[in-house]
């Protein structure tokens, strides 16, 4: 209970980038641009996956759930920012704030597994191609799609420890959504037990499948170093450097948002460093995972011959 000189917290109230206030109107204009993109090329990438026969593999298929991720973490996240930054900030109900950060946590940490998924589908592909076709068969592709997206739905059921968590008197958050860090910083109950779970949850969804991927690409790496073709080579390390670089920045800004303590990154860090996981992430997987491939690449080339033959 809230002490006598202290009122209870109804609702919180979101800050959003208010150090930059005079250029509030080139964000929005920059931020909506990115949403498009996001929302258009990972559509695109779905539509494409679910019509086109020759793309139902494994690869395609763990890559449209990708999308869908993409869409729903930005969808949670981007259109109350653009809020924000019009409005300056933006209250919004205690309630209501910590669902936001239930599916924001769903959606990214089944970003995380899905993108470990892929890589040790290119590494089957790569380093064990004559037993690939009798692993990745496609009952058990659709398994591990839907076993990590009902054991996010489970593990993140710890966000009932963030209802009972008690909210008195300061109420402001200098964020642009609702995040875990701000939230235990503001909250007047005791949050030891949250805070353990928070951290053991990260090692689980964070550094066990970051783990994974490096692991994976370490092997790939050195099956493409005993090929014999130079332009083979270069192809595969063409593919799995933009890989690499979309792991490194995704897991990277994840990691030292939610797993370096509070007081090595600032506040403003921190926002800048979630819009790297939250805008960018999600506009580069469209391109580095499937634009860039050829079979997309010719299916999307065929979709137009197809639009303009009707004209």
């Amino acid at each position: 209970m809230c002490e006598c000189n202290q009122t209870e917290v109804t609702e919180f109230l979101l800050l959003g980038f208010k150090d930059l206030y005079r250029f509030k109107y080139l964000f929005f204009i920059i931020f909506l641009f990115s949403y498009l993109i996001i929302m258009n090329g990972n559509l695109l990438i779905i539509v494409l996956v679910s019509t086109n026969h020759n793309l139902n593999i494994p690869m395609f298929i763990f890559l449209k759930h990708l999308a869908v991720a993409d869409i729903l973490i930005t969808t949670t996240i981007v259109p109350m920012m653009l809020n924000i930054i019009l409005l300056d900030m933006k209250a919004i109900p205690v309630k209501n704030c910590i669902i936001q950060l239930y599916f924001f946590f769903i959606f990214g940490f089944i970003q995380c597994y899905l993108i470990a998924i892929m890589s040790y589908d290119r590494y089957l592909a790569i380093c064990s191609p004559m037993h690939y076709n009798s692993i990745m068969q496609p009952h058990v592709c659709l398994k591990m799609v839907l076993g990590t997206w009902f054991f996010m739905f489970f593990l993140s059921l710890d966000i009932v420890l963030f209802f009972h968590m008690e909210f008195c008197g300061q109420n402001v958050i200098d964020h642009f959504f609702c995040d875990s860090r701000p939230l235990i910083e503001l909250a007047t109950s005791d949050t030891y037990l949250l805070v353990s779970v928070d951290f053991v949850f990260s090692i689980i969804l964070v550094i066990i499948p970051f783990t994974l991927i490096i692991i994976s690409y370490i092997r790939i790496f050195f099956t493409i170093m005993t090929l014999s073709s130079t332009s083979g080579r270069r192809k595969a390390f063409s593919t799995c450097s933009s890989h690499l670089t979309t792991v490194c920045t995704y897991y990277g800004t994840f990691m030292m948002v939610y797993m370096v303590p509070s007081d090595v990154n600032s506040l403003s860090t921190n926002k800048f460093m979630s819009l790297l996981y939250l805008v960018v992430t999600p506009m580069m997987n469209p391109i580095i995972y499937s634009l860039r491939n050829q079979e997309i690449r010719k299916t999307i080339q065929q979709m137009f011959k197809k639009m303009k033959g009707c004209n």
